[in-house]
């Protein structure tokens, strides 16, 4: 075998490998993802529900597990929000502990720390987001909440 054909057959197997593979810009996903975040937070402490509803798929096949119950839907998870919240009862909300992993150039998926400071308690609890880029944007497809048990 000649060094030309050598060569030939490594440029074949380097383009066959590449164009098997996406980028991900993990970077990109997390800044994406972050920022969905911070608006729904930013929205929460103001008092406004739909706001922070932006940040979910609006879509029937986006779930939401919390206290041993699962809300199929966005009307269903919108009204589990306004139905155990009141812009007076939402007081101010802190995400933290945040680990982003993108998964694909389209899917991510987030755990961390959910906080409420208000009169008269201050609950918590842990979170797993699945995300998702649609055209729209990057959007929470799958949340599971949890409380901090006292």
């Amino acid at each position: 075998m000649t060094c030309k054909k050598i060569l030939y057959i490594w440029v074949g197997i380097l383009l066959i490998v590449g164009c098997g593979t996406q980028q991900i810009d993990e970077n990109g996903i997390r800044n994406a993802v972050t920022g969905v975040l911070t608006a729904q937070q930013k929205a929460w402490n103001e008092g406004n529900v739909e706001e922070f509803m932006a940040g979910y798929r609006r879509s029937e096949d986006l779930t939401f597990a919390s206290e041993d119950t699962v809300s199929r839907g966005w009307e269903a998870v919108l009204k589990r929000y306004k139905t155990k919240y009141t812009p007076e009862t939402m007081g101010q909300l802190n995400f933290s502990d945040l680990k982003i992993t993108p998964l694909s150039p389209d899917a991510a998926y987030v755990i961390g720390t959910w906080a409420l400071k208000r009169e008269p308690d201050n609950p918590g609890g842990k979170f797993t987001l699945i995300f998702r880029k649609f055209e729209e944007g990057w959007k929470i497809v799958h949340d599971h909440t949890s409380s901090r048990v006292k």
